[in-house]
């Protein structure tokens, strides 16, 4: 911290004024009103920073004013399209300053800065795009979600595919009882990593206009490794960074789950694939929820199987589909009482099973929408969002749950949502981590 000219005070200053002010009352840090133009801000400048940033300023009535990348050396695309733009190094820089100058944010970094970048945004009252998982602990995604809650800014969560017609169709089927009650569900994602072995036992010089420390922000100080160890693509499989397969990839395909069946969170959950090493995700993995039953389960609870990688489901749970190919990539099969339903991701329609039963089925009729389209306009006073944080943070927290059952194999998990607390008190552990001194938003 001492290395940067932005200090914490002023910072922290200019969080304080914008919280002393009467609550929810409208100044100059809150969006400008519906009719002007909405000025936006991005966190992140390439990769999937680059694509959120390019399909928000693709919207009507943007104006880009502020781009930060930890990197330097990864701003040259945006500089060319954005040439206007203010550019930061460092993103407290940027909310200091800009704190008057925009109205909306887009949070597209590494997993572990999700929740300081949002929520400081957040409580400058600031609408907020934030990309998936929510965050990267449990406890990060619930302030997240009630701070969201109690400032009234808008929210959108980057599961752009939730706006996709085959998904929405998916609900519509379920929602409309054509597989009747809905028995169990498998969801898998054969996304893999490579090695994860170990972390080398070296440090390497850090780049030129890499800020090291930035990068890490939250997360306990460590000797920077080059070669993509850690930045820009390998993160994700970095147990302090990124949340594993499970995290990169659940909140999309549990995304239909949760909307269809109206799931909320897991009263328990157990992992039966291998454990993660001290400073990776293991791959392959499989975890087992239980979600309590509703108007649209068979039963009193629904049984969730979640599998990457190599693991998959039973041969029993595959002969369902009748012999049709299996989806590669990732999907989701749903059993229910009447039939079955088959939601590849992104890839193709839904399909019914038994296909003697459903054969010439009329699929009805529904229509997607434009996802970064609609968080532009709902800031702007049109509308809404469909995934703001109020249904991304249950959905979050239960991708993130598999996280921690992964560190506990073959042991079932008791889970209080209300107090995000296990009944296993080892695993509490894992709710929430400890930032390093001086960056405790």
């Amino acid at each position: 911290m001492k290395n940067h000219p932005h200090s914490r005070r002023s910072f922290l200053g200019t969080l304080s004024a914008a919280a002393l002010a009467a609550p929810f009352v409208t100044s100059r840090l809150l969006a400008e009103p519906p009719s002007q133009r909405l000025r936006h801000a991005s966190f992140g400048a390439a990769g999937m920073a680059w694509a959120d940033l390019s399909q928000i300023a693709n919207c009507a009535n943007v104006e880009i004013v502020a781009i930060c990348d930890v990197d330097l050396n990864r701003m040259d695309e945006a500089k060319k399209r954005f040439p206007n733009a203010r550019y930061y190094q460092d993103w407290r820089a940027l909310l200091d300053k800009e704190a008057k100058n925009i109205d909306s944010v887009n949070v597209s970094t590494p997993d572990h800065m999700h929740a300081p970048i949002g929520l400081s945004a957040m409580q400058l009252g600031k609408h907020v795009y934030g990309q998936k998982p929510l965050a990267h602990d449990i406890y990060e995604v619930r302030r997240m979600t009630e701070r969201a809650r109690s400032s009234g800014v808008v929210t959108q969560m980057g599961i752009q595919i939730h706006a996709d017609v085959y998904y929405r169709l998916a609900v519509r089927l379920v929602q409309d009882g054509v597989i009747g009650k809905v028995k169990e569900v498998h969801s898998w994602c054969d996304k893999s990593w490579g090695d994860v072995t170990g972390r080398p036992e070296r440090t390497d010089p850090v780049p030129e206009g890499f800020d090291w420390n930035l990068w890490l922000g939250v997360c306990a100080e460590r000797p920077f490794l080059g070669n993509n160890y850690y930045h820009p693509g390998n993160w994700r499989k970095r147990l302090d960074f990124g949340t594993g397969t499970f995290g990169d990839m659940g909140c999309h395909i549990f995304d239909p789950i949760f909307e269809s069946i109206g799931l909320k969170a897991p009263m328990a959950l157990r992992s039966e694939g291998p454990t993660p090493n001290r400073w990776n995700w293991s791959l392959n993995g499989r975890v087992q929820f239980t979600f309590a039953g509703n108007e649209r389960t068979a039963g009193k609870t629904l049984p969730v199987t979640w599998y990457d990688g190599t693991a998959k489901p039973a041969a029993e749970i595959l002969a369902l589909i009748e012999g049709a190919d299996f989806p590669s990539g990732a999907g989701s099969l749903l059993i229910g009482t009447e039939g079955v339903l088959l939601v590849p991701h992104m890839t193709d329609r839904p399909s019914l099973y038994p296909k003697a039963k459903f054969a010439g089925f009329k699929f009805p009729r529904v229509s997607g929408f434009k996802h970064w389209e609609q968080f532009v306009e709902a800031c702007r006073g049109n509308g809404r969002t469909m995934a703001d944080f109020a249904y991304a943070g249950p959905l979050t927290e239960t991708i993130l749950l598999g996280g921690i059952a992964s560190r506990f194999p073959h042991t079932t998990l008791d889970w209080d949502s209300p107090r995000l607390k296990f009944q296993q008190t080892e695993a509490n552990h894992f709710v929430r981590r400890e930032y390093r001194p001086g960056w405790t938003v």
